[in-house]
């Protein structure tokens, strides 16, 4: 099992990292976790692959275990899904001595970590990820959020899981198009912060090859992740370059109502945007664009776009939470491996989209 700790000033914990941890989980939990409730958050398509395995594991413990499942899909970060599981936890007597396991991908990470967050004011709970973007990114560092008709994300805070538990045999269920979703943002973090583990996605040449190497490209991911979020918590500083291609990437899934791309694909054609802009402004070493438009094409993932409305693209692009009054920070790179936070002007956005 390789082990990356998350150091922070209040709330350090691991991320684990295992090819057949679930079925383990139980006693890794039993080593701290004291407590007789746990309640699994995770959604249907989860539950009818994985859930009977995790319970299992639990069960051996002698913990009383209840599920609540949701419908799969982007549309559950809501505030009605919220509710729901609000008053799911309610009916199942959790309290804040109990413990949550958010068993899903983002999107089951997001919404059930913001109501662990807020339910009687803060319930302990762990990530369990079972996609490739949540194993390698969103499980990681305490972001929990739902959507609202204004923008994606504008409702959360930052709340730390007390562990994260990462089986990466879960991804051998996936289909190519769910595993590719997050290659895009494996390749976001060789575009800001590693040379060569961008090149090594480069070499690759199908999201076959991603599939043979997964264990180090998770565990690669993870540690700048682990990295970046110890030096900055809540996103004031380094963190920020996490971002990158996900401003224009939110404004997209909005514009289509979550309906036509992935978060993962928005998130690669968000960075195709940002950087074919800032390279058309002289900020960009001239091919970084062509270098991650052919990273996301040898994993099947969307480079191209096309929006009849550009002016309410920008709408949704402007929402960002990185917004301030008249302006917007942006995350760009000078060269793959290489990236820094800048402030654009609102009414200059434009330029990204010419």
């Amino acid at each position: 099992m390789s082990t990356i700790n998350l150091k922070l000033k209040e709330s350090s914990y691991n991320v684990y990292i295992e090819q057949g941890l679930l079925p383990n989980i139980g006693k890794l939990i039993s080593e701290w976790y004291k407590g007789e409730r746990i309640t699994i958050i995770t959604d249907s398509s989860v539950d009818k692959l994985h859930s009977n395995m995790l319970t299992a594991s639990l069960s051996r413990y002698a913990y009383y275990v209840s599920k609540i499942v949701i419908a799969p899909g982007e549309k559950s970060k809501s505030i009605e899904t919220l509710n729901y599981i609000y008053n799911s936890l309610a009916e199942h007597g959790i309290t804040r001595n109990n413990l949550i396991i958010a068993f899903g991908g983002g999107v089951i990470g997001d919404v059930a970590g913001f109501a662990a967050a807020t339910y009687m004011r803060g319930i302990p709970y762990v990530q369990v990820p079972t996609t490739v973007m949540s194993q390698l990114d969103s499980s990681i560092g305490g972001k929990t959020a739902i959507n609202i008709e204004a923008g994606k994300n504008l409702a959360g805070c930052f709340y730390q899981p007390k562990a994260v538990y990462i089986d990466t045999d879960i991804l051998q269920t996936l289909p190519d198009k769910l595993f590719s979703e997050g290659l895009s943002e494996a390749i976001k973090y060789g575009a800001i912060k590693d040379t060569e583990f961008f090149s090594r996605l480069l070499g690759m040449n199908s999201i076959q090859d991603a599939r043979e190497h997964i264990n180090d490209i998770i565990f690669n991911c993870a540690g700048i992740k682990c990295d970046v979020v110890g030096k900055d918590e809540y996103d004031t500083g380094e963190r920020m370059l996490l971002n990158f291609g996900h401003t224009f990437g939110h404004g997209i899934e909005r514009y289509y109502n979550f309906e036509k791309y992935s978060h993962g694909e928005a998130v690669g054609l968000g960075m195709i945007i940002i950087t074919r802009g800032s390279e058309a402004m002289g900020i960009t070493k001239t091919g970084t664009a062509d270098a991650i438009k052919e990273a996301l094409a040898k994993f099947g993932l969307p480079y191209t776009y096309s929006v009849i409305n550009k002016e309410k693209l920008l709408e949704f692009v402007k929402m960002d939470k990185k917004s301030e009054d008249g302006s917007i920070k942006l995350i760009l790179l000078k060269k793959p491996g290489h990236a820094f936070v800048d402030k654009i002007l609102k009414d200059d956005l434009i330029k990204f989209l010419q």
